[in-house]
């Protein structure tokens, strides 16, 4: 049953087994799977079922750190959240991601790779994959040549792409909204966690609309799935019993927030222009599944130069000193000017289909054509593991949203193994590119810059910054003194408030966190099911 709490006309109350807070990937698949285990859902979205610019503003913070996108930018905020946007890269973390790297300071997630990999397959089918992700042969099987890299140095790496963009609209969830156990509430902003005076249990889920109508939900248990800025911001602002906010004793909510920051980092000059253009240059059709390559350091690598699992790929890009063509002037306007409802996700999926469409068939000799003519780098586009960073953080401030919220600050920082890292793996590609015969790289200025900051660099990618990517705010820990969730993804402490997304990861590795989102949802689901079997308890 679909709600809509903006035209409900008064105040009322929810009685429901479980309540997630969220609908984006992270909540619909948890509501998914807690349906399917027997659960009554009640699933709260801040939004509606398309963009609505009083409610993206609800978003608005400031920018305190590094330079970052506009918060209201961010993110989205109705039904289906920003994966109605995303580019459909689908990867999973490496088994090093998990682990507690002595060179990376506060690595090292609660839980071993074989209890996350469990939910890899379940998580593709989510989005149409087969149960496995491929391989690189699948590549060298097809007929694409890569580099064969030193055994122990660099390896291939694999983005599986899902182009499906509107997997998680609401008119994709139809088996959410027809389940007689179900009932989505939209227009309903989660304000307050309200826990039992005891402070060891949530009793309700406070919820508003824009028109001032208020909603208690009084759940069994809560799934907080609101995204890595949301979810540290309505915990820090739920500080009724515990004056921090929830989960946050030792002062840990907010803080290690992460992105994979993008950077160029150099360019090919010389040697095989070709091959590496045909090998890395764009995604490949092979046995129905979009697959693209991309470089990134191995476990041996990473350990003997104590680096982090950055990764890059090749492509043509314009030179750093260079304007901007117009052709990603126009795709960077319609993308970031156009309001995001569901007729400018329309027309610019259309474009993103046509600009597929083409490079299929005029790549790579498109990009070589311009790069023989002085008109496009063979550059290397870095998209970087960030390390944990207690000092990057967002924090409340004293402004108020129009729902009465405070508003976030981010304060984005960055470490020296980030630039160290890309440093590393520059250097790496560069010798064994030279060992091939394929080309010399030559590292990007800002690599060798003493005391230098990271540099972003608007002509490398669509996203000049970074993802778009959350992560760290609310991180999965074995002990409360060092994060905020146990390793079954509930909140030290609260024995009933589950807290899912990238927001729990420790880490964020080289991969795209779309699909570990969805591995840990399912995850926490299982973990959650369990615990209401019997009564609750801290």
């Amino acid at each position: 049953m679909h709600e809509d709490f903006e035209t409900a006309g008064a105040d009322s109350a929810i009685d429901t087994d479980i309540c997630v807070i969220g609908g984006g990937a992270a909540g619909i698949t948890a509501a998914r799977r807690l349906l399917a285990l027997g659960h009554s859902v009640t699933l709260l979205e801040s939004g509606g079922l398309d963009y609505e610019a009083d409610t993206a503003a609800l978003n608005q913070g400031r920018i305190v750190g590094e330079d970052y996108y506009e918060l209201d930018h961010a993110r989205l905020r109705f039904f289906g959240g920003t994966t109605a946007i995303w580019g459909g890269r689908v990867a999973q973390l490496d088994p090093i991601d998990l682990r507690r790297r002595p060179w990376v300071p506060h690595s090292g997630w609660p839980i071993g790779w074989d209890e996350l990999s469990a939910y890899y397959g379940p998580a593709r089918a989510a989005f149409g994959l087969a149960p496995s992700a491929p391989a690189p042969k699948a590549l060298g099987d097809a007929g694409i040549a890569l580099p064969e890299f030193s055994p122990g140095g660099l390896e291939i790496g694999l983005w599986t792409f899902d182009r499906r963009f509107n997997r998680f609209v609401f008119e994709a969830c139809g088996d959410l909204v027809d389940h007689p156990r179900a009932r989505i509430v939209t227009h309903a902003t989660a304000t307050r966690i309200a826990l039992h005076r005891d402070g060891r249990a949530v009793e309700a889920v406070k919820a508003r609309a824009l028109t001032g109508h208020e909603l208690t939900v009084k759940p069994r248990a809560v799934i907080l799935a609101a995204g890595g800025l949301e979810n540290p911001r309505l915990l820090l602002a739920s500080d009724d019993v515990h004056a921090g906010g929830l989960g946050n004793a030792h002062d840990q909510v907010g803080r290690y927030f992460m992105e994979h920051p993008h950077t160029r980092g150099g360019r090919v000059i010389g040697g095989g222009v070709w091959p590496l253009l045909k090998a890395f240059g764009r995604p490949h059709r092979i046995g129905g599944q979009e697959l693209a390559a991309l470089v990134k350091p191995s476990e041996a690598m990473q350990a003997q130069e104590g680096i982090l699992n950055t990764s890059l790929t090749i492509a043509a890009r314009q030179p750093p000193d260079a304007r901007q063509a117009w052709a990603m002037q126009a795709y960077g306007g319609l993308k970031h000017q156009t309001a995001p409802t569901k007729a400018g996700r329309a027309l610019w999926m259309m474009t993103k289909r046509g600009a597929t469409w083409a490079q299929r068939r005029a790549d790579p000799f498109r990009p070589w054509l311009l790069n023989r003519l002085g008109l496009r780098d063979l550059a290397l586009v870095v998209r970087a593991e960030q390390a944990p960073n207690p000092d990057s953080r967002v924090v409340l401030t004293k402004e108020r949203d129009a729902l009465g919220l405070p508003r976030l600050a981010l304060d984005w920082r960055m470490s020296p193994i980030d630039r160290d890292s890309v440093a590393a793996l520059v250097r790496g590609l560069g010798a064994e590119l030279g060992r091939l015969g394929t080309g010399r790289v030559e590292p990007a200025a800002w690599l060798s810059e003493e005391d230098a900051g990271w540099q972003t660099d608007p002509l490398i990618s669509a996203h000049p910054i970074g993802g778009y990517h959350h992560m760290g705010t609310t991180r999965m820990s074995a002990s409360p003194r060092e994060g905020v969730v146990d390793a079954d993804s509930r909140v030290h402490g609260i024995g009933n408030l589950y807290v899912a997304g990238s927001s729990v990861f420790p880490t964020s590795g080289w991969a795209n966190p779309t699909l570990t989102i969805v591995a840990l949802a399912l995850r926490a689901a299982e973990h959650l099911s369990a615990s209401v079997a019997r009564p609750v308890t801290a």
